[in-house]
């Protein structure tokens, strides 16, 4: 499934909304004005942006200012937590570049997650657009609160699979499912329909990442921007080694646990990793993530399956099987 074909009903939008964005990132600043015109080269997918646009559109007819609003501050919202995620994992890479904070330094980093995190900020209060920044601030402190969580049990190395939901959902489907009720409000949409539009987000978000943590067992070169096997180099358990853990006696799991707690980014070899990662697979993991990837995906199917049929239905549908089926 080819992607621009999905998001084809707002590709006009799409390019309009750069100059949107490019405005409000606009700065005097000039070593500000670099970094930015740097991360440029690294573009996504504007995926947060599409998900505010085809919410609109399934709830009505045409995009106007407000979705304009709402995208880019979703936009701003998403590359400043990049740019914070890169100083908190200390990467070295995004998207197949040198990270902003591998050129200049952390503080610098944090600095320009900042800039981008107080624009997504004046975007909603310029705007009078405060439905926007209750969500935005919601989403924030969940984001937050996963990271942290994250991070408080990375030490166990193990953890079970409610806490690893919990983090993901957190960290990353909040975002998504901002950017569809956002796209909601844009349209004046009804607050079931808000509801609905919410609940796909967080479903497709959560889909989303755990076809990210598969990506990292397919053992060729990743398409989504970071180092195959780099999960475990940085000791992070995902679905994949949970599920296997939970299949297997506890001495067994131990035994893999250690393992991992014994591995180093830059030593470990490629026979260790494999090693770990047939652990999974032999163990019904990689089986049963993909069934997960594919149940949230559908999940979210139904979460908009009473709307009217439209071109932001279609595209949203497409967008949610597209979710657990990339990379195939």
């Amino acid at each position: 499934m080819d992607y621009s074909q999905i998001i084809s009903p707002i590709k006009k939008e799409l390019d309009t909304f750069d100059t949107y964005y490019n405005k409000r990132i606009k700065t005097k600043v000039a070593l500000l004005s670099t970094i930015i015109n740097y991360g440029s080269k690294s573009q996504g997918k504007k995926l947060r942006p599409s998900l505010v646009f085809l919410s609109t559109l399934i709830c009505q007819d045409k995009i106007d200012e407000r979705a304009y609003n709402g995208a880019v501050l979703a936009e701003l919202l998403h590359n400043a937590t990049l740019v914070h995620d890169d100083v908190v994992d200390d990467a070295n890479q995004r998207r197949g570049i040198k990270s902003i904070n591998a050129i200049w330094n952390n503080k610098t980093a944090v600095l320009v997650g900042d800039y981008f995190l107080a624009q997504g900020l004046l975007t909603a209060i310029d705007n009078d657009e405060f439905d926007y920044l209750k969500i935005l601030s919601t989403t924030v402190k969940r984001m937050s609160e996963g990271e942290l969580l994250a991070l408080e049990k990375s030490k166990e190395v193990a953890i079970d699979s409610e806490v690893y939901f919990e983090i993901i959902s957190n960290k990353t489907a909040s975002l998504f499912s901002s950017c569809c009720e956002i796209g909601a409000i844009a349209a004046n949409a009804s607050m079931e329909q808000r509801k609905q539009l919410s609940s796909y987000g967080e479903n497709i978000g959560i889909a989303f990442q755990l076809k990210d943590d598969l990506f990292d067992y397919s053992r060729t070169s990743s398409i989504i921007g970071k180092p195959i096997g780099n999960d475990i180099k940085e000791k992070k358990i995902t679905l994949p080694l949970i599920y296997a853990f939970s299949q297997v006696e506890k001495k067994e799991a131990n035994r893999i646990i250690k393992l991992i707690k014994d591995v180093q980014a830059d030593k470990t070899s490629k026979k260790e990793i494999n090693y770990i990662y047939d652990f999974a697979k032999e163990n019904g993991g990689i089986d049963y993530t993909i069934a997960m990837t594919h149940k949230y995906s559908d999940m979210a199917k139904q979460d908009i399956i009473n709307f009217p049929d439209n071109q932001g239905k279609t595209a949203l549908m497409q967008l949610a099987d597209f979710v657990h089926l990339r990379g195939k």
